[in-house]
């Protein structure tokens, strides 16, 4: 089992460059299922959730060949499978993105109910409404989901909520329906966006993504394609906190200033200043103790609920009281405990925390719950007087490529260690 020992109170200072981003990269990998030729993937993260979906990939009979350092051919001239296997969707709730394609491909799929980070309930019951209203049928048994269509057609979605990967699902499906489809009530996540350029380039016709309305007309016959992904807006976010938790200076470079600006807003809100250089880097410099903020995580264009950890972390240590509001999932304060374990003062009620900001934390042993709480422990470490030991690494390199490797290179103390 992996920690990290991280040795805190050390400014960050440098430049650091954000790769791939990990929630674009899983539905476009997905999506290549819909090709009838391989599909060339650029910029593509080194993480555990993408190798659990290459694995995902290969069990369904594709072909996946690394030809660069971020770079992967898809091919899915073999793939003759409409089955998942369980042990590979049980470790991460996206690769349950392969069902709209395992029913556009094959009229049908059997998939496994996915697993993941535990962070409350993120029910499937949307996606599979989707599909539904386009043609498909669902029976639900002994954890399995089964879909079939004799015959898929076009149709209007409404979400009750917008969510994602039910948006994904849904669109990868559509794309390959003749006629139009329209959803509504979508998620307007640039991950969303980048998807359905993916799937444009393929073939089919998506208007209004990053919307709340998305039409597609879809074609029976989508070709593989060339393709680089976005880079990592909550990587960067994440390294926007590092900078600003340990008072450091830092320029993040390969970043979309418009999809940080909810992050960018609460960073000069708890007095950071945050200077945009160029067309893809943004400076990060604090030098004073942070001031109290609220948080309320919202869907897309909202605060991300992927950032709320982080900014808990930072928080801590802000002068005056602060309250976070978790809105997207209900149980993502499990990071709480292993805060207060360093010294933090936090209070949950029901969907909120209310964070009473200490002058220092100190370093203990810690772990990882989940993947961005695993982040916020490290900033926290990095932040904190003494030694902090992090445990649970793996679920940080879920969503982190080099984390310790990148920290380093601005100046952190931190060692990745093997018991």
């Amino acid at each position: 089992m992996s920690k990290f020992v991280i040795r805190g109170s050390k400014p960050l200072q440098g430049e650091v460059q954000i790769g791939g981003a990990k929630n674009a990269a899983l539905p476009i990998l997905a999506a290549t299922l819909l090709a009838d030729s391989p599909s060339l993937i650029k910029n593509v993260p080194h993480l555990l959730d993408v190798e659990t979906m290459f694995s995902v990939l290969e069990s369904l009979g594709c072909k996946v060949e690394k030809v660069g350092e971020h770079a992967y051919r898809i091919s899915p001239a073999l793939y003759n499978t409409s089955e998942a296997p369980y042990e590979l969707i049980r470790k991460m709730r996206a690769s349950f993105l392969v069902t709209g394609p395992l029913i556009a491909r094959h009229g049908r799929a059997q998939v496994p109910l996915p697993g993941g980070c535990a962070i409350g309930s993120r029910p499937i019951d949307l996606h599979l409404k989707g599909f539904s209203h386009l043609g498909v049928e669902i029976s639900m048994h002994s954890g399995y989901v089964e879909a079939w269509a004799s015959q898929l057609h076009e149709g209007e979605v409404y979400f009750d909520f917008p969510s994602v990967g039910a948006t994904e699902n849904v669109m990868m499906l559509a794309a390959t329906i003749e006629g139009e489809t329209v959803i509504s009530n979508a998620a307007c996540e640039p991950e969303v966006v980048d998807l359905a350029n993916f799937i444009s380039l393929m073939g089919a016709e998506i208007e209004g993504a990053g919307t709340d309305t998305i039409v597609v007309r879809g074609t029976k016959n989508l070709h593989g394609c060339e393709y680089t992904i976005i880079n990592d807006r909550i990587e960067a976010g994440t390294f926007c906190v590092a900078a600003a938790i340990t008072r450091g200076r830092v320029e993040i470079k390969g970043v979309e200033y418009s999809s940080l600006r909810s992050i960018i807003t609460k960073l000069e809100e708890i007095g950071a200043v945050v200077e945009r250089k160029g067309e893809d880097s943004i400076f990060v410099i604090s030098e004073n103790r942070p001031k109290a903020a609220n948080i309320k995580t919202m869907p897309y264009p909202g605060f991300p609920t992927d950032m709320q950890a982080q900014f808990m972390a930072l928080l801590s240590l802000a002068e005056g009281v602060s309250v976070i509001t978790e809105t997207v999932f209900e149980s993502r304060f499990a990071h709480v405990g292993e805060l207060e374990r360093m010294g933090a003062k936090i209070r949950v009620e029901g969907r909120s925390a209310v964070v009473t900001g200490v002058e220092k934390l100190a370093g203990t042993q810690v772990t990882a719950p989940d993947l961005r709480a695993g982040a916020a422990l490290v900033l926290a470490g990095l932040a904190a007087e003494g030694e902090t030991e992090v445990y649970g690494v793996l679920h940080i390199d879920r969503g982190y490529e080099n984390l310790e490797t990148k920290l380093r290179s601005l100046g952190a103390s931190i060692d990745r260690c093997d018991e």
